[in-house]
């Protein structure tokens, strides 16, 4: 493609190639003074060099006297600065930039110059002549002064360097730029709004946008620029040239500044801190970004409703909420999102990436976030802490959720059976288990899982991951939710009270199943018989019984259980384990069940209470034993222990009787 012209309505030069070429004209000026000086000089000299009849005087001395003298006879001062000069001409040539007047005019566009040589630059742009080449590049020049400078992007040479904080640069004109950072000196101000600029190209741009004026178009796509150096920008669209390539790899760039940004992520360069909290950044839009954390500023406001956001990219993702809008598909499954970064993350559940991986463990995750939450498990860090129990979370989401347990907050409910859930999640997982879709299958037992997250905790049971440990005993645990449940044994901390009883429980799921006793709630039923369980667990278990399944086998022995508890109760018998222990004396149980009933020998409680005569026992046996004294005897369906009783109760009548 040839390159685009642009636009030659009121066109300018590139503003730092001019003010080069000005600052070379006024050079030229001066030298021509110099010039003119030195042909005086030369004709001093012939005259006084070898005077007659004495000695002859050294050209050192010559050139002084004659400089003195002359200077002294052609000094002139400007009454506006005090500078001076040697000829008038210079002068009057000096006088224009206080008196702003411009005697040289184009008759092309009818632009005016102060300085003759300016308009002689200027008339290049019309002619379009650029007769100095770059033989890296092949880019062309006006002027040589440009050339050179641009030909120091290829050499790396930056001569002109900041005394205070050692930055160099290419151009002088750069530099004193950059020295306004420093000074903190905005001398431009916008007569509209007021707004204030550290350069007068800044301002003039600036105002541009108060009038409107886009003066520079592109040919090719006809679009509109303030600036000339904007069209230049862009054309590069067009022309695909990027002649700006990283040093670290073989990124190139259309735009220097870009190439300097992309620069910092090989460096690791973070020259941007937040003068809040001291926080570094290497770019100047995530500083920007980060500020509103302190600020507290939410530019975007949502175009359906109130809402606002710190983030354009949250404004967005949250409109979609509205429109529905979902225009990113995967192409693997066709599930559908409002924002591609999301459909990013999701194709790495089809390629089975996980780019972020722990250093600690070598844990890997797809995401960069959920890695950061993850450190925290080691770190131990739990940043977010609820102002009403004090409790500390690793996610925001868990401390939403968590809040919702003090405001018995439940916003969604399920259509068919009108359950309510504090979260979306709770509920999706739910509704699935009225459809009856299982869509998450383990390869490995080839069992089906209602959700992704249920998949990922059974597939521990064949890996035999245990990544969380106790801080308090070397137990480990496969999940974080069962770890934090088991430190509350050694802490006793029992957060959650029945609002029935005065009875405390140590987790939230505790205390939901135990008020269930109170309201004789019962939610699960059983698909194959009218038998209905206030626990998911328990449905679960009898159910085998229908089904006859028994997917727990003793390594032991041949023998398999319906449960995992009967499994490990059962090969306690192999081991011969024995981890309860009564507090009263040596004796060790292997069920927690046989140690309660143990230990209320020694403390005399009896919990089992008859309703009829308010007899108490130890044992729930005992007590079912001793109702049927009150109940109606029927002698022919006795057992032979109960007609024993019976038998010794009539001799005993007999005997003292006699």
């Amino acid at each position: 493609m040839s390159d685009p012209e642009p636009c030659r309505m009121k066109r300018t030069e590139d503003p730092e190639e001019q003010r080069d070429l000005m600052e070379e004209s006024e050079e030229s000026e001066e030298l021509s003074e110099v010039e003119e000086e030195s042909e005086e000089l030369s004709e001093v000299e012939e005259e006084h060099h070898v005077q007659p009849g004495g000695k002859p005087l050294s050209r050192s001395k010559t050139k002084q006297t004659f400089l003195k003298k002359r200077r002294a006879k052609k000094s002139t001062s400007c009454t506006q600065c005090g500078k001076s000069f040697t000829t008038k001409q210079s002068l009057e040539r000096h006088m224009r930039n206080h008196t702003r007047e411009k005697p040289h005019t184009c008759d092309q566009c009818g632009k005016s110059f102060s300085f003759k040589s300016e308009l002689k630059i200027h008339m290049k742009i019309h002619s379009g002549e650029k007769p100095f080449s770059c033989d890296q590049c092949g880019k062309s020049f006006s002027q040589s002064s440009s050339l050179n400078v641009h030909m120091r992007i290829h050499t790396g040479e930056k001569p002109f360097s900041c005394d205070q904080c050692d930055k160099t640069f290419l151009r002088g004109s750069h530099l004193k730029t950059h020295l306004r950072v420093h000074t903190k000196e905005k001398p431009y101000s916008c007569s509209v709004c007021g707004k204030s600029f550290s350069q007068s190209q800044s301002l003039q741009t600036h105002q541009k946008i108060h009038t409107g004026v886009r003066e520079h178009m592109c040919f090719v796509c006809e679009k509109t620029f303030i600036t000339a150096n904007s069209l230049k920008l862009h054309q590069r669209i067009h022309t695909g040239e990027k002649p700006y390539k990283c040093s670290h790899c073989d990124k190139r760039f259309s735009q220097y500044a870009n190439l300097k940004t992309h620069e910092r992520i090989h460096t690791g360069e973070k020259p941007l801190t937040c003068d809040q909290c001291g926080t570094s950044f290497s770019f100047k839009s995530e500083l920007k970004r980060h500020m509103r954390i302190h600020t507290g500023e939410r530019p975007y406001k949502c175009s359906h409703c109130d809402k606002r956001f710190s983030h354009i990219s949250h404004q967005k993702r949250h409109e979609s909420i509205h429109t529905g809008e979902k225009p990113h598909t995967c192409d693997q499954c066709g599930k559908s999102f409002s924002v591609k970064s999301e459909l990013k993350i999701h194709m790495r559940i089809h390629t089975g990436e996980r780019p972020f991986s722990c250093d600690q463990c070598g844990k890997s995750f797809s995401v960069k976030s959920e890695l950061k939450i993850h450190m925290r498990i080691h770190t131990g860090e739990k940043t977010f802490t609820c102002h009403q129990c004090c409790k500390t979370f690793l996610r925001a989401s868990e401390l939403k959720t968590h809040l919702r347990v003090h405001m018995k907050e439940k916003l969604h409910s399920c259509s068919v059976c009108r359950k309510s859930f504090s979260s979306l999640q709770y509920l999706r997982g739910h509704e699935k288990m009225h459809t009856g879709v299982r869509e998450y299958m383990c390869f490995e037992c080839e069992k089906t899982f209602i959700t992704a997250n249920s998949l990922k905790q059974h597939q521990i049971i064949h890996t035999g991951e245990k990544p969380y440990k106790c801080s308090h005993c070397d137990k480990r645990f496969s999940q974080s939710g069962h770890l934090k449940t088991h430190e509350k044994v050694h802490t006793g901390e029992k957060p959650y009270k029945c609002s029935h009883c005065d009875k405390r429980f140590p987790h939230s799921s505790y205390l939901k199943t135990h008020e269930r006793l109170h309201t004789g709630e019962k939610p699960y039923k059983c698909s194959h018989c009218d038998k209905r369980f206030s626990l998911s667990a328990n449905l679960k278990t009898h159910e085998r019984i229908h089904t006859g399944e028994k997917s727990y086998k003793c390594s032991h022995c041949d023998k398999r259980f319906p449960h995992s508890s009967y499994l490990k109760t059962h090969e306690r018998i192999h081991t011969g384990e024995k981890p309860y222990k009564c507090s009263h004396c040596d004796k060790r149980f292997n069920l927690s069940s046989n140690l309660k009933r143990h230990e209320r020998i020694h403390t005399g409680e009896k919990p089992h209470t008859c309703d009829q005569c308010r007899t108490s026992f130890s044992t729930k046996t005992h007590l079912k034993r001793h109702m049927k004294i009150h109940s109606v005897e029927k002698p022919q369906h006795h057992s032979l222990k109960s007609r024993k009783v019976v038998h010794l109760h009539v001799l005993s009548n007999k005997v003292s009787s006699v």
